[in-house]
């Protein structure tokens, strides 16, 4: 038997969404179900809805920033109990036996690969739908835990924006005193600024036009630089240990690495349509490099979230119903959203 839920689905790359009911797997002895409360809306999922990135699978529930409540587990689950305020991110399976996996880095699992939360073939056959939707079943593994206290719409982003970005800037050792550019301040960049910040490090904002400023510099920012004045990049020339690139569009990336000082590193977590192209001689001065990496693995996102609690970050979010997401996927394509979308689930009842 299964269970049957409201969610909101998508039929075609051009097609709006659909209210429909889903299917929802019986227990397995290490999974848990979660009614749901928030569903953040990431530009990945709207990359996967509109078939940007080939291969998706219809119908599509997307949604990969969940929050909710544990309302069953299963008989072998011992890290989770009904009740419990929990979360899950951008995957819900890997093999847990590959090197990456036990290394605590499942988003890099290889034999046979990693599960995203949604569009995705799991490892029984069964296509994954996402958070936009009443209930999820997960093996328990990929559950984490919300710390207390913390206001739960505002932290659902965390579970793709924050892992995204923390796992990099830990990964490069961002601390105390180090100079760190943002390059974009949209539903991605706006949260690096807030973990850069905590972390201790001087945060400047990259952003195309002074139409963030303020916000930039409340949330942590030391320095807001508008590019569309090309002079900042002589300004800056050196300036940087580490530059986070969040934007999902192409951008003069040689530029960019003049900005960076001996042994800096040009980290890429943005995914536009076109290729990443960079000159040999803006590397080889000064041991540049130019790296990427995709969220991170279970351990670390629930690191991310208690420091986060710890030091008061969430999402800043806009809060909507489900009969709003086919238009705050035209505002977060334009840009108009400050900064993330998160979906009320309780308006799929």
């Amino acid at each position: 038997m299964t269970t049957t839920v409201n969610a909101l689905q998508v039929t075609g790359p051009k097609a709006s969404f659909e209210r429909a009911t889903i299917e929802r797997r019986d227990l397995r002895p290490d999974d848990v179900r979660i009614e749901i409360s928030h569903a953040g809306i990431c530009h990945s999922d709207i990359h996967t809805a509109r078939e940007e990135w080939g291969g998706t699978t219809y119908p599509l529930t997307p949604g990969h920033e969940i929050i909710g409540t544990v309302a069953e587990v299963g008989d072998e689950v011992t890290t989770h109990s009904v009740g419990d305020v929990v979360g899950v991110g951008c995957f819900v399976d890997s093999c847990l036996q590959c090197e990456a996996c036990k290394d605590g880095e499942e988003q890099y699992c290889t034999d046979p690969g990693v599960v995203q939360t949604y569009g995705m073939e799991d490892y029984h056959g069964e296509v994954t739908k996402g958070g936009y939707s009443q209930q999820v079943v997960v093996r328990d593994h990929f559950v984490v835990k919300i710390p207390d206290g913390m206001d739960l719409a505002a932290t659902t982003p965390l579970l793709c924006a924050g892992i995204t970005t923390y796992h990099p800037l830990k990964a490069l050792g961002v601390g105390q005193g180090s100079k760190v550019g943002v390059i974009g301040m949209g539903g991605l960049g706006h949260v690096a600024v807030k973990i850069a910040a905590a972390m201790g490090a001087e945060v400047s904002v990259l952003s195309r036009t002074d139409a963030k400023k303020d916000d930039g510099l409340a949330f942590g920012a030391k320095h807001y630089y508008a590019t569309e004045d090309g002079s900042v990049f002589d300004e800056l020339a050196g300036h940087f240990d580490v530059i986070l690139n969040t934007v999902g569009s192409g951008i003069p990336l040689d530029s960019y690495m003049g900005t960076l000082g001996r042994g800096g590193v040009m980290h890429n977590l943005g995914a536009p349509e076109d290729n990443l192209e960079v000159a040999a001689f803006s590397l080889l001065p000064n041991r540049r490099s130019l790296s990427g990496s995709m969220v991170g693995g279970l351990p670390e996102t629930q690191e991310m979230l208690d420091f986060c609690a710890e030091h008061g970050i969430t999402a800043t979010v806009e809060v909507i119903d489900a009969d709003q997401v086919d238009d705050y996927y035209e505002k977060v394509v334009s840009g108009d959203v400050r900064y993330r979308a998160v979906i009320d689930v309780a308006s799929l009842a």
